[in-house]
């Protein structure tokens, strides 16, 4: 279950509205950094987490929380617009070259939401729930999850350097703070898995002898003249992380043969050369 007092999590004030910064801010709220896309993938990672049930727990409160900065973000955006009556807006709208006062304003926070939030991006494209990753490991998801906050924190980085409303700021400067527990809480839930040693290759539940050992550790380089030791790194020699391997770099050499298909089907809309 799901409860709401109608009260936002964190204060979200502005100073004075900003339409262009509404528009920025939309990606934070339908982008594929931003939180409409945190929220339903830690939902659905806890709606399929098998295991002990802390992790299912922690997952769900975390996507309730972020149905919460859905919210503040959403605020933020309509105080933003809130610069002139809708009727004004909507007339200014209809040339245009006056439209440009409008600062960049999507359309769409006019035209179809009322000068509200939408669950859209800063061009306003819907949020498709494309980049939603749930795959019922545990530790694949942990690692999605790092990867998610720490795009989610570089956007709010952005945004708070694209503007000097210090009620914006102090609103962005919260949200970055929790980006920064998300990625630590995440981590900490990987090194409780086993960390990079234990949960690493994932799924760790697969015998590693099933492998193809011969490639599991090896660094391969594609380029024609040979010149892989120019890349050379912490990748490419020593131990490797999950300690299960050495690291070691070759160039690719073709292993297969070009691949031959048979003819073409009749009635398969193919030319007569290929049948």
């Amino acid at each position: 279950m799901f409860y709401t007092d109608g009260k936002l999590q964190y204060p979200v004030r502005v100073e004075k509205a900003d339409p262009l910064f509404a528009r920025a801010l939309q990606q934070a709220i339908g982008g594929i950094e931003g939180e409409i896309r945190v929220a339903m993938q830690y939902f659905f990672q806890a709606c399929g987490a098998r295991g002990n049930n802390k992790f299912r727990d922690m997952l769900m409160n975390t996507a309730t929380e972020e149905l919460g900065h859905i919210e503040m973000l959403a605020t933020a955006v309509a105080l933003n617009l809130e610069g002139a009556p809708l009727s004004e807006k909507e007339e200014v709208a209809k040339d245009p070259v006056s439209s440009m006062v409008l600062g960049g304003l999507n359309m769409k926070n006019i035209l179809s939401s009322g000068l509200s939030a939408m669950p859209v991006d800063s061009d306003g494209v819907p949020f498709d729930m494309s980049h939603i990753y749930a795959s019922g490991n545990i530790a694949a998801d942990m690692t999605a999850n790092i990867a998610a906050e720490s795009t989610g924190r570089t956007l709010a980085v952005r945004l708070y350097n694209m503007t000097n409303d210090p009620g914006m700021k102090d609103m962005l400067s919260f949200l970055i703070a929790r980006d920064t527990m998300h990625q630590n809480q995440w981590m900490a839930a990987l090194e409780e898995l086993g960390g990079h040693k234990g949960a690493f290759p994932i799924p760790n539940s697969f015998p590693q002898e099933k492998e193809n050992s011969d490639f599991s550790y090896a660094f391969l380089g594609f380029q024609t003249d040979d010149s892989v030791d120019k890349i050379a790194g912490r990748w490419s020699e020593g131990p490797s992380m999950d300690g299960k391997g050495t690291f070691t770099s070759a160039p690719m050499q073709p292993l297969g043969e070009k691949p031959s298909l048979g003819q073409a089907k009749p009635n398969s809309g193919a030319q007569t050369e290929q049948m």
